[in-house]
């Protein structure tokens, strides 16, 4: 097994990647199409919330890192992203480029948190 400090820090660039470089910084374009699809998020609305959900995950980032009640990290991290998978396949499918690719690399992820979790400190 790799060393625990490998898992956290592998699961919180993931984090880092999708809230800052796509959400805060908005290299992603298209998550914000998929945000205004949503109907109570439309308008100008969407933009706040998706920097919001931005720096949520950058929040979740440095809750893995620092390895703090590890158990309830993994399961607020797998909530979010079941919930977010969840409304975009219901809401924005159009706007998903990969849908399947999407659901399949947020598996593993939840997978890998769930290991880091439970791997013995």
């Amino acid at each position: 097994m790799p060393p625990l400090l490998l898992l956290r820090v592998a699961v919180a660039l993931v984090w880092l990647y999708e809230g800052l470089w796509c959400k805060i910084l908005g290299r992603m374009p298209h998550q914000q199409s998929i945000v205004e699809s949503v109907p109570a998020l439309s308008g100008p609305f969407a933009r706040f919330f998706l920097s919001s959900l931005g720096y949520l995950e950058c929040a979740f980032a440095v809750w893995v890192l620092t390895g703090l009640w590890p158990w309830w990290a993994a399961l607020a991290q797998t909530v979010i992203l079941v919930a977010m998978n969840s409304v975009g396949l219901s809401f924005a499918r159009q706007h998903i480029h990969d849908p399947i690719g999407m659901v399949l690399k947020n598996f593993v992820l939840i997978l890998l948190l769930w290991v880091a979790a439970g791997y013995p400190a």
